[in-house]
């Protein structure tokens, strides 16, 4: 892929050098990457991986002197929904954000490690992270939409981003790709916030898309709503990874098994001076994830004996 993100000069809040490749590894993941064949029966069709879009390597993100995740390696499957799962507390939000630079706008915080999209470093110097973020798109845990009308919410990132065509056709398109535009063709100049809370979630999305990016981030993206809205965003994501790759925190491990292709699971470690730091236990295709774990971390999680 061509330099997508590059610009002259360094990027704002970039962060401390990434530490260096022969750093001593933590200790060991049971990891079972997408690039890797999976073994399976001789009587069953083995299934060929999806390559990883975006991996992260050795990956740390610090808010301070405080290490809140530390030591990721993950591959992220294109076209796939990777689900991220843990208890509170376990950097899971905190890796999402690492995937696109959202962590910078945190003061204090910084990233050690390397985050590849398309093989490219995108913490790299010359790395723009605005253009980071317009590729790799985030929903939030609640609806976000602007104090604008249902039609401005989605225009608006068209118009910043000077994307070329016909305004009314790509809003079209992007409210269609969220499962929107049948319930809202007839109310495009009405306040985005007279939708229900799962209209505006799928407006969220929507507005996410539009501007036409690879991936889509979801940080809990349906915690706040309702079953049947719940359903609905889960349905919607299962049609968005033809065409984009999702990665999605939950808190509800139903919703991973339901949607997801590849689970990571993440706990906190106590260290020897009782700090808590995240820490990735173990990532596999879901099924494995759910019904027969490798770390026994893992297994008491999903069957519920703690989290």
């Amino acid at each position: 892929m061509p330099d997508p993100f590059t610009r002259g000069a360094p990027a704002d809040g970039s962060r401390e050098a990434a530490a260096p490749a022969a750093a001593q590894a933590g200790p060991q993941v049971h990891f079972a990457p997408p690039a890797t064949a999976l073994e399976v029966p001789d009587n069953e069709q083995r299934r060929e991986p999806p390559r990883p879009l975006m991996e992260l390597r050795q990956v740390s993100v610090f808010y301070g002197d405080f290490e809140a995740v530390r030591d990721t390696n993950l591959p992220i499957g294109q076209n796939r929904i990777t689900a991220m799962i843990g208890p509170s507390g376990c950097g899971k939000s905190t890796i999402l954000r690492a995937l696109n630079r959202m962590n910078d706008l945190i003061p204090s915080a910084r990233v050690s490690g390397t985050v590849t999209y398309h093989g490219q470093d995108i913490y790299a110097p010359d790395v723009d992270p605005i253009q980071v973020r317009r590729r790799i798109g985030m929903v939030f845990q609640k609806p976000n939409p602007f104090p604008k009308s249902i039609y401005d919410n989605i225009a608006y990132g068209l118009r910043i981003n000077g994307l070329k065509g016909k305004l009314d056709d790509q809003v079209e398109q992007a409210l269609t790709g969220a499962a929107l535009w049948d319930e809202v063709k007839d109310k495009l100049k009405n306040s985005a916030f007279a939708l229900s809370g799962g209209q505006q979630q799928r407006l969220c999305i929507a507005r996410a898309i539009a501007v036409q990016p690879e991936v889509i981030l979801m940080d809990e993206p349906c915690s706040s709503l309702d079953p049947i809205s719940t359903a609905k965003i889960e349905d919607l994501m299962r049609e968005l990874a033809e065409t984009y790759t999702i990665v999605i925190v939950t808190h509800n491990m139903q919703q991973a098994a339901r949607v997801s292709h590849f689970t990571a699971f993440f706990t906190a470690e106590v260290d020897d001076r009782q700090i808590r730091h995240g820490r990735l236990v173990e990532f596999d295709e879901t099924d494995r994830i759910f019904t027969n774990p490798t770390d026994e971390r893992t297994e008491a999680y999903v069957t519920g004996r703690f989290g």
